[in-house]
């Protein structure tokens, strides 16, 4: 019998189930191992391939044991789920794992780095205090926006005698809160906005129109290396930017947009692309441009949607052709 080939890992906070096979599926070993033993265990293993759920902690575990020569690959769990056999525990799963990282068309996501991982922790912070800020509302009726909580607060002032003073209290608190929160919101863009300026990548990204300081960031922290696509349209359909497809009988039936990408880098250049149709809405576009002819006849939503989804592909040709973004109306002319 052949030696261990590949090892399949499932995480834990404090205990790991390891299973060990050979080139031929053979079961070699099952070990139950706890944190300090994992490393160690790993080490007197002979180089093989190391699979894991790709999780936050994984990519952690991801640097540390190919620090130690080993091959790692991380699975999205949903492709893990179908190679488990009836009952589900860590032994099962870690078996699931193996199973599923030697199948020849798995699909597998890219170890982050340590500064990827840093980025994505500033900006799921920010995501967090903009939903925490948005959430803190009542009834009483203001123009929609942060910058509209100042007539917000007058209003409470002025509404004095209808509502309750308890209301009252608890919206001056809700308000202080609002207040924090934004500071707090302009302290991290302020770093994101720092980091943004010193890799050459998100600076090649700031010159399409629609992508700011956030969505670059959150591109260079989510997104693995555009070499992993082998063209544009598969970085969109990996954000989620193309439409489902349910193809049968030879007969091609598209539908809705999927949604099934990155959610963060899909919002963010569908905002992106909304404001440039919000723009091109109030000032006409060049005539006979690509934007021209959708907004003539298609809803706004419709043409961000399609407008993000060709941002991703100059995103995917940009970064892998090392080339500024060039307009499509410059290059016509």
């Amino acid at each position: 019998m052949d030696g261990v080939s590949i090892v399949g890992l499932d995480l834990a906070k404090r205990v790991f189930q390891a299973h060990g096979a050979c080139s031929n599926g053979h079961v070699i070993f099952r070990k139950k191992l706890s944190r300090s033993q994992l490393v160690a265990f790993l080490a007197r293993q002979p180089r093989c391939i190391v699979a894991m759920e790709a999780c936050a902690s994984a990519h952690f575990w991801g640097r540390a044991i190919r620090d130690l020569g080993h091959e790692v690959r991380l699975i999205p769990p949903i492709y893990v789920k179908p190679f488990v056999k009836r009952q589900k525990n860590d032994a099962a799963d870690a078996e699931a794992i193996a199973e599923a990282a030697v199948r020849p068309n798995m699909r597998f996501v890219e170890v982050k780095s340590q500064r990827q991982q840093a980025g994505a922790m500033v900006f799921r912070t920010r995501d967090l205090l903009v939903r925490q800020r948005t959430q803190l509302k009542h009834g009483v009726v203001a123009p929609q926006g942060v910058t509209n909580v100042r007539i917000l607060e007058a209003a409470i002032e002025e509404a004095e005698t209808s509502l309750d003073l308890l209301i009252i209290e608890t919206a001056r608190l809700y308000l202080t809160q609002i207040a924090s929160l934004s500071e707090q919101i302009v302290t991290l863009e302020k770093v994101l906005q720092q980091e943004a300026g010193k890799a050459a990548t998100t600076a090649r990204l700031l010159t399409v129109p629609g992508i700011g300081h956030v969505t670059a960031m959150a591109i260079e922290a989510f997104a693995p290396p555009m070499e992993t696509f082998r063209r544009g349209r598969d970085f969109a359909a990996w954000l989620g930017l193309v439409p489902i497809q349910r193809s049968t009988g030879g007969k091609q039936v598209l539908g809705r947009t999927s949604k099934m990408g990155q959610r963060d880098i899909r919002r963010l250049l569908i905002t992106g692309a909304m404001t440039i149709v919000r723009w091109a809405s109030r000032k006409a576009p060049p005539e006979g441009s690509w934007l021209s002819r959708m907004l003539e006849r298609k809803p706004r939503m419709l043409v961000a949607i399609a407008l993000a989804n060709k941002m991703a592909r100059s995103v995917w040709a940009m970064l892998t052709k090392d080339e500024d973004y060039r307009n499509p109306v410059a290059v016509a002319a």
